[in-house]
């Protein structure tokens, strides 16, 4: 058994999105009422939630776009953009969302923890420096890769994003950083209409943004060789001393937002292939943090797959899985990210 932390409070359900809005606090309540399971109780250590400090939040967002969330507080109801509403009790959740992740990660590097799953809300990777998107308020994975790096004095870090949707705010925050490398496998093209395999960062973070757009329909033997082509090869390359997770539940099969076949048990098999990477490049140091997924049953099974590989309860195998993939689908996905993408790391071959 493997040292799993969870962060999970309560406070999160008080971010209130409207009827019918599919990002609502039913998302935890499922997945706090699955920790309860006779096979889940007592097997991962509680991760106590804090807010985010303002100098934290700093490091990505600007004081003027932090001052503008702090401000719908004092609102019955605010919609900073069209997808994102807020209530009085979201700007705390945000922040606790933040520092919740920030929370576990300390507790990793620290080796208090093995690895940690931040069971938070709002999600985060949408949000840019200076505005909401996509449902997202805080940059919660951005803010935690940071404070890794200035309070944990990590160098190195991996973000691994295999949210259904790309996450801008994270690429935005990052591109010309060559300490921070983001790999996106995401639905393409579709919200928010960024993530070409072109864009690889700038500057001196060219080569340090790695993008896999698909289209849609794969399903997890297809992400499991992505994956274990792509990742397999770049991260002993970059030698991360931690790796994030941006773990979003919307490539689930049945995802009234999304148009892949992604299963519990492929949830499962990429946290293997994820966890395998940070055993041989970080000493096993990854934490998760959640980001979407709207079927409430698959993301209740899914994020009950992944805390079981993290944990040592399971162990799915990823190159099985690949073997079963759509081997047309996989070469369609990867030829041109390979193209570009082989100038910047020697691993990646054709």
């Amino acid at each position: 058994m493997k040292k799993t932390g969870v962060v999970k409070d309560e406070r999160y359900m008080n971010h209130l999105t409207g009827p019918g809005h599919p990002e609502s606090p039913r998302r935890l309540e499922v997945i706090y009422d699955m920790l309860e399971d006779r096979d889940m109780q007592g097997r991962f250590q509680d991760v106590p939630a804090r807010e985010a400090r303002m100098d934290e939040l700093h490091l990505i967002h600007l004081p003027d776009y932090v001052n503008r969330v702090a401000s719908t507080a004092r609102m019955e109801y605010s919609c900073l953009d069209p997808d994102t509403d807020t209530s009085p009790g979201s700007y705390k959740a945000a922040l606790l969302a933040a520092g919740g992740l920030c929370e576990a990660i300390s507790m990793v590097a620290s080796g208090k923890l093995d690895n940690a799953f931040a069971l938070v809300r709002p999600p985060g990777h949408h949000a840019e420096a200076d505005r909401s998107k996509g449902f997202c308020l805080f940059n919660n994975v951005a803010i935690g890769a940071r404070y890794a790096q200035t309070a944990l004095h990590l160098q190195r870090i991996l973000i691994i994003d295999w949210d259904l949707h790309h996450g801008n705010g994270t690429q935005h925050s990052f591109e010309t950083d060559p300490s921070i490398l983001y790999f996106s496998t995401h639905q393409y093209p579709y919200f928010p209409g960024t993530g070409a395999c072109d864009e690889v960062g700038r500057r001196t973070g060219l080569g340090f943004t790695v993008n896999v757009p698909l289209s849609r329909g794969y399903g997890d033997g297809e992400y499991a060789a992505i994956f274990e082509k792509i990742l397999k090869s770049i991260a002993p390359e970059f030698s991360p001393d931690l790796i994030l997770v941006s773990a979003g539940f919307d490539i689930y099969g049945g995802d009234p937002l999304g148009g892949m076949r992604v299963s519990p048990k492929g949830f499962a098999g990429l946290t293997r292939l994820i966890v395998d990477i940070a055993v041989s490049c970080c000493s096993g140091k990854v934490v998760l943090t959640l980001e979407g997924g709207y079927d409430l049953t698959g993301l209740r099974d899914s994020v009950k797959a992944v805390l079981k590989e993290l944990a040592g309860l399971s162990h799915t195998d990823y190159a099985d899985m690949a073997l079963q993939a759509n081997q047309a689908a996989v070469d369609r996905a990867l030829k041109p990210v390979l193209q570009v993408n082989r100038n910047y790391w020697k691993g990646l071959t054709p």
